[in-house]
């Protein structure tokens, strides 16, 4: 307590100083530093956020120390253009951030990046993990990068991001070693007796503890970012884990059944996880791989989540929380055989929706919860505006939520846009709706709706019923007004 209040005191000379001095300026040292916990294919869906049989207490702590957002959405339900948008501030078009194997270098040039920003106002920033989908892309943006084994000497002659592709999986028993050596591919879960710091994850955690360490006696401040690759595919986590979920309590969710007048579009056909070894081809998998498949992303969720509690618990111990921004966020949903449909890649809610926790050591509302509507690309100027960076001008999509973590009763915005392929979704507070399409002429292919107050697992498609043709008709004005150019391309 001591040294905070000698903090404040000292922060406050400083600020008087510079108030005489009427400069705007505030030294580097003195802004706060951001932690982002980067997930992968995390649903919002752990004891925080009313789903008590997720085991995740780490981050149902983090959820009460900061402030939590129920409604908030990522803009494509696809990894490397998800991400690419968050970092960039930017929304989807139809020719911009598609898929995966979205380069935000290619893609948008001229975008001054999330870490870009910071980098440029003096902080010392460090990409651990999976922060953009490609170890290789925006290299410029980061004082360091560093992902588990990607920079280590092999025997093949490949650069580190294509090393780092030949192994990310990350099997540690030996007949899943051998077969993804030999095929590329592998089982869709993996329960191994391992410790911790054995998988990617775990190796990546500790990267991030000693980053801690050494930052803790910067001049600087810091950017860091932990990636984590849990719970993509595979659903590899150490035993324990496992072992924390008895097999009769995973159950198959109750809607494994497409929605009723659903356009057939908007079933994916799951090809992500089909190239898994023991996934059929085609076709629903049986009810017992349903639930090892389940058991599994259970399994990742909480051993993610101890790594969380540990760089967590380093943070405090270095006495750097009480000058830290802590973003908890996912890059996307994930469908666990919801409609039929297993990974992301549709604009359906299990898909698109995501966690977001932000815990900012100076809010007097810490511990509450948001309803706002929000989005990822809010992320970038929430950040900047916290840090008190200049933001590029006009050129971001998204609206920084300081407002909100001032006052969590805001409603936040009244529609967001979500793309994925030629499905452009107009989410809403209250109902999502979705046009599909056709990006060569413009015209409607099918279209959906559905009233989230009735029903908020998306079940029935309501499009076509008379009740709701003036909500249909509004939905799709604002669309193709508000989205003309994001429709249209450029």
């Amino acid at each position: 307590m001591r040294r905070k209040i000698i903090g404040l005191a000292s922060l406050s000379l400083v600020l008087i100083f510079m108030s005489f001095k009427g400069d705007l300026f505030q030294p580097a040292n003195l802004k706060p530093n951001v932690l982002l916990l980067y997930m992968d294919d995390l649903r919002p869906e752990w004891a925080a956020y009313g789903q008590p049989m997720v085991i995740a207490p780490n981050m149902d702590n983090l959820a009460v120390n900061g402030i939590k957002f129920n409604n908030a959405y990522c803009n494509v339900p696809v990894c490397g253009a998800s991400r690419a948008s968050m970092l960039t501030g930017l929304l989807p078009t139809k020719n911009r951030f598609l898929n995966y194997n979205t380069f935000v270098e290619e893609e948008t040039p001229d975008a001054v990046t999330l870490p870009q920003l910071f980098r440029m106002n003096g902080y010392t920033t460090i990409s651990n993990g999976k922060i953009y989908h490609h170890l290789d892309d925006r290299e410029e943006d980061w004082d360091e990068i560093w992902r588990p084994y990607a920079f280590d000497e092999n025997d093949l002659g490949l650069s580190p991001t294509d090393y780092w592709q030949s192994l990310w999986k990350d099997y540690q028993l030996p007949e899943n070693i051998e077969e993804y050596r030999l095929t590329n591919t592998g089982p869709a879960f993996e329960s191994a007796a391992v410790h911790d710091s054995i998988y990617i994850d775990g190796l990546m955690t500790e990267k991030v503890i000693r980053d801690l360490k050494k930052l803790k006696n910067s001049k600087t401040p810091f950017f860091l970012t932990a990636g984590f690759i849990s719970p993509h595919l595979p659903f590899n986590a150490p035993k324990k884990y496992w072992d924390l979920y008895p097999r009769d309590s995973v159950k198959q969710p109750y809607n494994n059944f497409v929605p009723k007048n659903a356009p057939s579009i908007s079933i994916s056909k799951w090809p992500e996880m089909r190239a898994y070894s023991g996934i059929p081809k085609e076709g629903q998998v049986s009810d017992s791989l349903a639930v090892d498949l389940i058991h599994g992303y259970y399994a990742t969720v909480s051993y993610v989540d101890t790594l969380i509690g540990k760089i967590l618990k380093e943070l405090r111990e270095q006495n750097l929380d009480d000058n830290t921004l802590v973003v908890l966020v996912s890059d996307h949903g994930y469908n666990l055989q919801e409609h039929t449909q297993w990974a992301k890649f549709t604009n359906y809610r299990t898909s698109t929706k995501v966690p977001l926790i932000i815990y900012n050591p100076f809010s007097k509302n810490n511990g509450t919860s948001s309803n706002a509507l929000v989005e990822l690309v809010d992320i970038y100027p929430t950040l900047a505006e916290l840090c008190e960076l200049q933001m590029p001008k006009d050129k971001l999509d998204g609206k920084s939520l300081v407002p909100i973590l001032e006052n969590p009763n805001l409603p936040g915005k009244d529609y967001i846009l979500i793309k994925k392929g030629n499905g452009f979704t107009l989410q809403t507070p209250n109902y999502s709706y979705t046009e599909y399409i056709n990006l060569q002429d413009g015209s409607l292919v099918d279209s959906m709706l559905y009233d989230l107050n009735l029903d908020p697992d998306e079940n029935e498609n309501v499009v076509g019923k008379l009740a709701y043709q003036d909500i249909v008709k509004q939905l799709h004005s604002v669309l193709h007004a508000n989205y003309k150019m994001n429709i249209e391309g450029y």
